[in-house]
């Protein structure tokens, strides 16, 4: 192989790698865009429910999650709903603000921060208590079946909402 064969190939490596990388960053740039849409549109049905339609609530929220987290949510169905029934909790989980932390094509993670209103009777009490809390959600989503899923989900306290 001679000098400027060598060469040639060494300039067509050089130029081969910031078009791929120019590529996958335009790919990722998309994603984070997709990605953020997708939060914002799920966060407030994974983080919100009503007593009177608990289930349905946390069915739609499964439909949004993929792998552990679609679990914990059926978990939650059967563990969690019957409190929530008898101290009739309402949560809505409003976003204020979002913004993407971390981006590959097919791996996004978002940083939400929500006002989250909760309003419950306790047992043995008559008025119902009202809370209204700022808080943060990290939603990790990833690319499956050509839309994207939340496959983790935690917030300043912990991971996914238990009341």
């Amino acid at each position: 192989m001679g000098v400027g064969t060598l060469l040639a190939a060494v300039l067509a490596v050089l130029v081969a790698i910031p078009y791929f990388r120019l590529q996958e960053l335009r790919q990722s740039e998309a994603a984070s865009a997709e990605a953020l849409a997708a939060a914002l549109a799920y966060a407030p049905d994974m983080l919100s429910y009503d007593y009177r339609t608990i289930e349905a609530d946390l069915t739609r929220a499964r439909g949004y999650a993929t792998g552990s987290l679609a679990d914990h949510y059926r978990e939650l169905a059967r563990v969690l709903a019957p409190t929530i029934k008898r101290q009739q909790t309402v949560q809505q989980a409003v976003v204020a603000a979002a913004a993407v932390e971390s981006a590959t094509p097919d791996r996004v993670q978002v940083l939400l921060f929500m006002n989250v209103g909760t309003t419950k009777v306790l047992p043995g009490e008559t008025a119902p208590q009202k809370q209204v809390l700022q808080s943060r959600a990290r939603l990790l989503l990833v690319r499956g079946d050509g839309h994207w899923l939340v496959a983790e989900l935690s917030t300043l306290i912990g991971n996914a909402p238990t009341s």
